[in-house]
């Protein structure tokens, strides 16, 4: 591709980057003003000035504005920028740390309120299981590329569930049981500090788990 293609390319990727962010942005206002149920997508499209067509572009459903956040792309990006030397479950560690600290606090703000609506809104609560189930499919592509297997190889899966499940332990605190989550202190839960946790566990599970 020529410089003035790869310019053009890299005009519409930030151009997409863009749409989707502000999607994103007046979907979350809208439901912090109005409520999950009462907002609908064609009052998300007209807040972003895009039709209700482009915002199924972004976001299959409703209730993926909410659970798709740039954390997954972010951590994705970071692992496949680690030194082939490291150990797969070392180079998630390091990539985990990178994409966590990328976020800027106004990011952050965003993700806990996506955190709060996900343990409030049942529709949005009812999608997290297949969000982990997605995740799971995205870390066991991440992983076979980089180690040359089958993302359906056994050994890729459980690797790839094993880190799924220490995210899912850390996020997914025993709060969650009552109430809707109401009880669980997101501004604590959910922010740059987090990582020590997740990084704690994965060091756990890269020792064996010893209990």
């Amino acid at each position: 591709m020529t410089q003035a293609g790869l310019r053009q390319a890299g005009l519409r990727e930030r151009k997409k980057a863009r749409t989707r962010a502000s999607l994103r942005e007046h979907a979350l206002r809208l439901f912090r003003e109005q409520g999950f149920q009462a907002t609908t997508v064609e009052q998300i499209a007209a807040a972003a000035e895009v039709s209700p067509s482009t915002f199924f572009r972004y976001f299959p459903t409703k209730e993926d504005v909410v659970l798709q956040d740039d954390m997954d792309t972010r951590l994705l990006e970071a692992f496949d920028r680690q030194s082939r030397d490291l150990a797969p479950l070392a180079a998630v560690r390091a990539a985990l740390r990178e994409a966590w600290l990328s976020f800027t606090e106004p990011e952050w703000d965003q993700i806990r309120e996506g955190a709060r609506l996900s343990m409030q809104v049942p529709e949005i609560r009812a999608r997290t299981l297949n969000e982990a189930a997605r995740m799971v499919n995205v870390i066991a592509e991440a992983l076979a590329r980089r180690i040359g297997r089958a993302p359906d190889d056994l050994p890729v899966r459980v690797f790839a569930g094993a880190v799924m499940g220490v995210m899912l332990s850390v996020f997914l605190p025993q709060e969650l049981e009552t109430a809707g989550g109401d009880n669980v202190d997101i501004d604590a839960w959910f922010g740059p500090a987090t990582v020590e946790y997740l990084d704690e566990g994965l060091a756990l599970l890269e020792a064996g788990l010893p209990l």
